[in-house]
């Protein structure tokens, strides 16, 4: 993976940007989002990516070139070619790395400011399908999320926004405690052991710095939630499905999630 320019400070003037959810490569999905976004928020120019992102850059560069984007971060997933990233990310440490015309892949952690906001990007998740995939191919050690990112994303101090690809323990989400509750692809007991590590791990800094919102993939399914102290976590569905995609107000942090049907209609609209 070439690095084109490496960026220590990122300072966007947005008020309003799109979130994606995971990616994994669909690059029929970047183009369906490539008709839909002139039509449902032509004034978008940023997208922010919530991992499991793994897709050649330059394709999706050509997909988006119809459309008023000319910037995608990327809060890295667990799925990724992490042997092709991570010597990128290393070369220069604690820099975000733009890998294309538009996408840049964020450090672990970024801090970021996005209209006004500050944000604070932790990338990285347990994959609990690990026993299933061949290592140095389909799975790499370096997805996990280890003590030094934490104690450096916790550094930085107070966000009002957080970015995760990893859901954080203890979630609000219903939808994802009931994921985490049945089980229902039936990962064995020492990947979902690595899986809690996770969370907790993300869950540390969520406690820490305290973002008003905490948007992450991971777990494909889309829902949100507050907890008592009114902290709220929205978790984004993956390519394809309802809820892997939405627009993010920065003045008031509230999301707008089109539906399937507005989303249909707009791809139709510009197809």
């Amino acid at each position: 993976m070439r690095a084109l320019e490496y960026a220590t400070d990122i300072v966007l003037p947005d008020e309003r940007v799109a979130v994606c959810g995971d990616w994994h490569g669909n690059v029929g999905w970047v183009r369906t989002l490539a008709r839909v976004l002139p039509e449902l928020a032509p004034d978008v120019t940023t997208i922010l990516q919530l991992g499991d992102w793994w897709i050649d850059p330059d394709v999706v560069d050509e997909a988006l070139a119809g459309t008023n984007v000319d910037r995608i971060y990327v809060t890295l997933g667990n799925h990724e070619p992490w042997d092709q990233i991570t010597p990128v990310l290393d070369a220069n440490p604690g820099s975000a790395v733009r890998v294309s015309e538009l996408t840049w892949l964020l450090p672990r952690p970024a801090r970021l400011t996005i209209g006004g906001r500050s944000v604070v990007s932790l990338g990285g998740a347990a994959s609990v399908d690990r026993l299933r995939l061949r290592a140095g191919a389909a799975w790499f050690p370096e997805e996990s999320i280890t003590d030094a990112q934490v104690a450096e994303a916790i550094a930085g101090g107070p966000a009002d926004l957080m970015l995760t690809h990893e859901s954080p323990a203890r979630t609000p989400v219903k939808v994802v405690r009931e994921v985490l509750r049945t089980n229902p692809m039936g990962f064995p007991d020492e990947a979902l052991a690595e899986s809690a590590q996770s969370r907790e791990r993300v869950a540390r800094v969520w406690d820490a710095v305290r973002p008003e919102l905490l948007m992450h993939g991971h777990m494909h399914v889309a829902g949100g939630g507050a907890t008592d102290d009114g902290r709220r976590v929205a978790s984004f569905g993956s390519d394809t499905v309802q809820g892997s995609l939405a627009f993010l107000d920065l003045r008031t942090l509230r999301l707008q999630v089109p539906a399937v049907q507005q989303m249909r209609k707009a791809a139709f609209s510009n197809g």
